[in-house]
């Protein structure tokens, strides 16, 4: 029976890994392991570890990284890794998977990457070749492709990039978005449902908002101020925030939003998490999202909304028109605003094509996991082009 081993640090990857997930542990053949590990474990962030358990997943091993008391700094997230690569390869040790899959591009990821390697277990890496300029998630990407034996790409131009990086094409794999695929597989919440289960009304004038730091270069004080100081002249926005993740520079935008939600109660709320289903349902009513996830890229499009996404953190992603970029200046964030919600943009985004859509995203990831050859593929040669 192949084991296969995966890596969940956040609310938003488990997300999108959940149905891969439920996938293989539903095959005869194979043998779900689930490793949790960062935000996941933080009280702070919301012990989104129960998530995973309510969905009816067993947790194998759990890898605590966060001091929950650290100062928010490079030194608290250098200290995070470290821990956590300790923490993988005794999970590691124990459990003894086949492969380890692992999504993205962040520091725990990285870790969790170093940790298999070291080991000698393969690694199968879901959404490499991606660009993100603002953030040094970019080369912890780049790092985690080198380390891994299997590559699934949301789009061509990625897998293109993978190669380039002196990967094999045929273990490099364009298989779409399964993020984007779970909009069409998961039922959605209606309205009313929705707006009783968050407490929140929804209006033609609402929006979400999520703002993670800019970890090249940014300054998240300065840059959440100024996007809330934009959303201050449009007092008739009603506004959903989700929390940023915990990369270095995360507590100063926490406390910005929460400040503002306090001085605004009748018309915006904020979550650490609201899970997937949710998150989804509530893109159907919402006019637009704003901020640097990587969501307002990848997913939103699809819902035929507009996205303004603010400064450098997602620079350099392949994008829908629907996707409209400004700076993090709080005069180009009110422009980005007015424009997103003016008729003819909501008109407009309804025609457009998301790149990152592809049927059967998740099938065709769990088609490889199944019947790679994992001995053939345990060393690799750098691929010249």
């Amino acid at each position: 029976m192949r084991k296969i081993c995966f890596i969940t640090g956040t609310r938003a990857e488990y997300g999108l890994l959940s149905r891969l997930m439920r996938l293989v542990q539903d095959d005869s053949t194979m043998l779900l392991q689930i490793i949790a590990t960062n935000m996941h474990l933080s009280p702070k962030f919301g012990d989104t570890y129960r998530e995973i358990e309510s969905d009816g997943f067993i947790i194998d091993k759990k890898v605590p990284i966060i001091d929950e008391v650290a100062e928010d700094s490079p030194v608290s997230t250098l200290k995070a890794m470290s821990k956590g690569i300790e923490g993988f390869a005794l999970a590691y040790s124990e459990l003894k998977p086949d492969l380890i899959v692992i999504l993205g591009d962040r520091y725990e990821m990285l870790a969790a990457a170093t940790a298999a390697l070291i080991s000698r277990i393969p690694i199968a890496h879901l959404y490499g070749g991606e660009v993100t300029e603002g953030a040094y998630d970019d080369a912890i990407r780049h790092c985690i492709t080198k380390m891994s034996l299997l590559h699934f790409t949301s789009c061509e131009d990625y897998r293109k990039r993978v190669i380039q990086l002196g990967e094999n094409p045929e273990r490099v794999f364009n298989v779409g978005s399964i993020g984007v695929e779970n909009i069409k597989q998961i039922p959605l919440m209606e309205k009313e449902e929705l707006e009783r289960s968050l407490d929140f009304r929804f209006d033609n004038k609402t929006i979400l908002v999520t703002y993670h730091p800019e970890t090249l270069g940014g300054d998240s004080k300065h840059d959440i101020h100024e996007l809330l100081s934009a959303l201050e002249l449009y007092p008739d926005l009603r506004v959903i925030f989700t929390m940023p993740n915990s990369d270095t520079g995360y507590q100063p935008i926490v406390q910005a939003i929460e400040e503002y939600v306090k001085k605004h109660p009748n018309s915006s709320k904020a979550f650490t998490s609201i899970g997937l289903k949710r998150y989804l349902s509530v893109l159907q009513f919402v006019k637009a999202v704003v901020g640097n996830s990587s969501s307002g890229i990848i997913e939103v499009p699809s819902f035929g909304i507009p996205t303004l996404n603010i400064g450098n953190r997602q620079k350099g992603r392949v994008t829908s028109q629907s996707v409209m970029n400004c700076s993090t200046k709080s005069e180009d964030i009110v422009k980005g605003i007015r424009t997103c919600l003016s008729p003819k943009t909501q008109d407009a985004v309804k025609l457009y094509e998301n790149p990152y859509f592809k049927p059967n995203s998740a099938q065709l990831i769990f088609k490889q996991l199944k019947n790679a050859d994992l001995n053939i593929i345990c060393r690799k040669t750098f691929f010249d082009l």
